[in-house]
């Protein structure tokens, strides 16, 4: 289905993501905030699960923030517990040490996700990538080929947010903005360096590659010998919500997020105007 919003930019909904299209050449892409689960699944999955602790809560609504800027939004409904769309089918792990995967069993802290004798097995792998997997990757694919053919150029960024804290993941503290860009070969150096003038600006701390260099979205589609440029940015959630359940926003700090986001959206559309 295919409408209009205030702004007049072209929205689309489905029952698996949310894409509104826009007027700039940069696309937010929030591949882990859907809260969503089949029935089939509900079903299985143990009761401290469905709290879905490892949602990348409200960033969706941080990424809709940014459309009076007019850049696109693609936003996952489903959950991540479903399957995550930051990994590849192959399910090849991205990091050194513990992590979760494709279909994953277990949560960030190493517990299981499904009662016992409910995980899931091949068919039921095969059948959530073709049912999940593969529709939102072929709409991301069509909207930055088409920001690439309207604009000559495509930058996509991955939003998402972590508890500051997962021990199993990594040690103390995360910084507020973590930006991924692949160790530098999913951007030019050129967005690498906007962006990281930006993220450091404000109040917050940060790094740069650092335990987040960026998933399977911003390494396979960051092609910057192609004029797509992709870069993700991991965010503590202790910097604009609580870290607990029901997971409420702290709407103070909430507000000077999306600030922060909208000032990193506007440099990088300064920077692609600056070179065209």
């Amino acid at each position: 289905m295919n409408f209009n919003n205030e702004k007049g930019q072209a929205m689309a909904a489905s029952n698996l993501m949310t894409l509104v299209t826009g007027s700039k050449p940069v696309l937010l892409n929030v591949p882990h905030a859907g809260k969503l689960l089949p029935s089939d699944i509900k079903s299985r999955l143990r009761k401290d699960a469905l709290e879905l602790k490892d949602t990348d809560w409200h960033m969706d609504q941080m990424a809709l923030a940014c459309t009076d800027l007019g850049v696109s939004v693609l936003a996952a409904n489903y959950s991540r517990y479903v399957v995550d769309l930051n990994r590849s089918v192959e399910d090849t792990p991205l990091y050194a040490g513990p992590t979760t995967g494709l279909v994953s069993q277990i949560d960030f802290d190493g517990s299981p996700l499904y009662l016992e004798g409910q995980a899931p097995d091949t068919d039921d792998v095969q059948a959530r990538i073709q049912s999940y997997w593969a529709p939102y990757h072929q709409v991301l694919e069509t909207e930055i080929q088409r920001i690439k053919s309207q604009f000559g150029i495509c930058i996509l960024v991955d939003l998402h947010s972590i508890r500051s804290q997962v021990p199993r993941l990594f040690d103390g503290v995360l910084p507020d903005f973590n930006l991924g860009t692949n160790s530098g070969a999913s951007t030019a150096a050129r967005f690498e360096a906007r962006a990281e003038n930006s993220l450091q600006s404000g109040r917050y701390s940060f790094v740069k590659n650092g335990r987040f260099k960026g998933g399977y979205i911003t390494r396979h589609y960051g092609q910057p010998n192609e004029n797509v440029h992709a870069l993700q940015l991991e965010i503590a959630q202790a910097t604009y919500m609580e870290e607990r359940a029901p997971w409420d926003l702290v709407h103070g700090e909430a507000d000077k997020l999306k600030i922060a986001i909208k000032d990193l959206v506007s440099t990088l559309l300064d920077e692609v105007d600056t070179n065209t």
